[in-house]
Order: C-alpha cells, then structure tokens, then sequence
C-alpha cells in the first residue's frame, strides 16, 4: 500500500472532502505511474480522481464501527514514532 495514503476512517474531526480528494489524487498516481500526466492523458487522470473520490467519500459514509472515534493528533504521534523507528531519528550530512 503506498505509505502516502492515510486511513480516513472514524476521525474526529470526520475526513473533508480535501483529505478523500488528497487520497484520491495519490491513489491514481500510483496506480498510474504518473506524477503529473501529460496534457493527453490529463482528462482521464482527473476523471479517474473525481470518481475515486466520489466512490471513496461513499465508502467512508457508508462504514459502521463501535469504536471510539480516533484523535488525529495521537495518530500523528503515533505515525512519528513509527518513522523515527524505521529510519532513524539521526540527522543526514
């Protein structure tokens, strides 16, 4: 799963409509190979990110839980952590 795509899911604050778009706009990048298309291929990648995001905003007010919605501020420390394990929390020369 590509790392730069975050969980949107049972957040308090509930996800904006930026954050599903955001999303989607990564998702076609990987899925694509493109960073930025072309001009010829650029209405079918922004079509492709308008209907994800349609289909994903969907999804997300669609899904149920009974767990407490999560604190973005402790998912981002928690996301730190993770990074500082993986790659070091040392400076580059």
């Amino acid at each position: 799963m590509c790392r730069n795509i975050k969980m949107l899911f049972n957040f308090d604050p509930p996800v904006t409509d930026e954050e599903i778009r955001a999303a989607s706009l990564q998702f076609v990048r990987k899925v694509s190979g493109f960073n930025k298309p072309s001009k010829a291929n650029e209405a079918a990648f922004l079509t492709a990110v308008d209907e994800i995001a349609v289909v994903s905003a969907r999804l997300l007010g669609s899904l149920e839980t009974n767990a407490p919605p999560r604190s973005r501020e402790e998912e981002a420390a928690r996301a730190k952590v993770r990074n500082a394990a993986r790659f070091g929390t040392g400076t580059r020369d």
